[in-house]
């Protein structure tokens, strides 16, 4: 099947080029988009030079759901029927690709989400921000009823049913977290499957351990907002 391998990307010019070529090891067949969300540094150039992926640039930094999107759009306009998203920090190992594919080639689920918390030996972070995943996941698994370790996860497979309702409604405050609530009420099927993490090589997160606690808590309410919106399937 046709598949397209989605690196959003914010001034991650120190982790690239690694990034796309382990993609590449893993995936040479797949087109890979890095979007370059309107970072500072040399990501989008350092991209371009390693001959191996395209690059779109955003004119300004819209956030991770506007970057995410425009991946999508991209999808949609070039017939792509599987979309693997993955981070461009370089945390989520390229060895995994195949286990996210895996549920949605064999028809089982139409979005699979990658967890660091199904596989034992991950690479530890903030105390702070470790707990506030915890709560995001919990929020998120009462209310779609279904047991979510990593809400926040940007390691993710989807099909082409998937992708074309995203397209047109993707949530853009805190996506990871709206998109599986906002698909749950659309009836679609969604899995999580164990993936390995690896600690950042280059650069630092944006999330201290106080950043963390405020975005757990805006996300949480943003989590709630969503349970009000109706579904677009009826």
């Amino acid at each position: 099947m046709k598949t397209l391998i989605l690196i959003p990307a914010l001034n991650e010019e120190k982790n690239i080029e690694r990034v796309i070529g382990d993609v590449w090891e893993v995936m040479p067949k797949a087109e890979i988009l890095v979007v370059n969300d309107g970072s500072s540094d040399q990501t989008a150039l350092v991209a371009e030079n390693t001959k191996k992926a395209t690059v779109i640039t955003l004119p300004h930094n819209l956030g991770i759901g506007g970057a995410v999107q425009t991946g999508f759009k991209y999808a949609e306009i070039n017939d792509y029927e599987i979309v693997v998203r993955l981070d461009g920090d370089g945390q989520h190992a390229a060895a995994g690709i195949g286990r996210v594919m895996g549920p949605v080639l064999s028809g089982e689920a139409d979005i699979v989400i990658g967890s660091r918390f199904l596989e034992k030996n991950q690479p530890s972070s903030l105390l702070a921000r470790r707990v506030g995943q915890k709560i995001i996941g919990f929020f998120t698994s009462v209310i779609i009823s279904q047991k979510i370790t990593d809400a926040t996860s940007g390691f993710r497979c989807y099909n082409k049913k998937a992708l074309d309702i995203l397209n047109k409604y993707y949530p853009s405050d805190f996506p990871e977290p709206e998109e599986i609530i906002f698909l749950k009420k659309n009836k679609f099927r969604i899995k999580e499957v164990g993936v390995l993490m690896r600690a950042r090589e280059g650069g630092s997160s944006s999330l201290t351990a106080l950043k963390s606690v405020y975005y757990a808590i805006k996300v949480a309410l943003a989590i709630f907002i969503s349970i009000l919106r109706t579904p677009i399937i009826k």
